[in-house]
């Protein structure tokens, strides 16, 4: 089979490799799932496995097949699988259980293990080429009623956990009542997370650099009802005295200045949630006592999430499911840059460089 592979650890190594395809027997009692690949979603994480800043290939192999959001038909089943059947859209999820007690219990994405193990990213190979087989325990079945949004559940997932965390940590008040919450980037997460708290009935602005006149994004956000704020024209200090302190800011614009800027615009009882991750060694200045002052004497929390089970995939589907009925059409409007076959890797690549590309994937086969 065809594979968008590259060379751990050598910058801009991605190419075209071979694997054999896989079979049912590779997973052991009857519990393999046979899936046809169709799309594959690709993110800031494949162009930076192929920069070479982090990825690791699988035992006994020199390379690393990429992809982790996956879309796909199941076309065999093992005897003893009864999540899905032949003929079912899937997705699956990314990380493998390791040996903590987190991974025992289905919460690897909590996983305390240093080395861990995620199909495209590190250990494993991904979902970019034809066929893959996993256990039924990591496919998660996604209804034809959003099949057009094929490679949206995965990061769907991660917003919908960011958002479940939200909630979870806030248990610690007893009576919460959100009303403004403020998603700062405006990238796939950025507007996943829009349409969940959307769906949930808060006040929301979606914060980002670009202007508002023929914006994408800003369409977008303003479909789900939100209020897209670009930075040009409204700084983080001018919203919150117009909006009043945010109750929820979820933070994804990948940038450590925005993160720690946001700290300073929190409600008392308010949450924030960091689901970015930033390189390099950029410092900057933060007034540390201020804000340390504020988040002990105002009970603030801050939560940082990455990576989802599948719970959170299921959650996400529901979401999209719900999205689709209130505000219909919108969500497609996130798969803007589509890739014909494997064999266009490079132009994969390049697309992920094109700062117009809000979701980039690959159509690998039809069904």
């Amino acid at each position: 089979m065809k594979a968008i592979a590259v060379k751990p650890g050598q910058p801009n190594s991605v190419h075209l490799a071979e694997l054999d395809k896989p079979k049912l027997d590779d997973v052991p009692n009857g519990h393999g799932v046979l899936v046809k690949v169709l799309k594959v979603g690709v993110d800031a994480t494949d162009r930076e496995i192929n920069d070479a800043e982090y990825g690791e290939a699988p035992p006994g192999y020199d390379f690393l097949t990429l992809g982790h959001e996956l879309f796909g038909i199941v076309e065999e089943v093992g005897s003893n699988v009864r999540k899905v059947k032949v003929g079912d859209y899937v997705t699956c999820t990314v990380r493998r259980p390791g040996k903590t007690i987190f991974d025992q219990i289905g919460r690897s994405d909590f996983t305390s293990d240093e080395t861990y193990y995620e199909r495209g990213i590190c250990l494993l190979h991904g979902y970019l080429t034809e066929h893959i087989v996993d256990t039924e325990e990591f496919m998660v079945k996604v209804p034809d009623a959003i099949k057009n949004l094929s490679v949206l559940p995965e990061p769907m997932s991660c917003a919908a956990k960011a958002v479940e965390q939200v909630y979870e940590v806030q248990r610690r008040l007893r009576v919460w009542e959100p009303r403004v919450a403020y998603i700062t980037g405006s990238g796939q997460i950025g507007l996943l997370a829009t349409l969940c708290l959307r769906l949930r009935g808060l006040e929301v602005y979606t914060i980002a650099r670009g202007a508002r006149e023929g914006n994408l994004k800003a369409d977008i956000v303003e479909g789900y009802g939100a209020t897209y704020v670009s930075t040009q024209e409204t700084d983080l200090d001018q919203l919150m005295n117009q909006t009043g302190k945010p109750d929820i800011v979820i933070e994804a614009t990948g940038s450590s200045a925005i993160a720690f800027k946001c700290m300073e615009v929190l409600s008392h009882n308010g949450i924030m949630v960091w689901t970015s991750i930033t390189g390099g060694d950029k410092n900057i200045e933060v007034p540390s006592n201020k804000i340390n002052l504020e988040w002990v004497l105002g009970n603030k929390a801050l939560v940082g999430s990455v990576n989802a089970n599948f719970r959170h995939f299921e959650m996400g589907i529901n979401d999209l499911i719900k999205g689709e009925v209130v505000f219909p059409g919108v969500t497609e409007k996130i798969l803007t840059h589509p890739v014909s076959g494997l064999d266009n890797y490079q132009e994969m690549m390049d697309k992920l460089l094109d700062s117009s590309a809000l979701k980039v994937f690959v159509d690998v086969a039809d069904e």
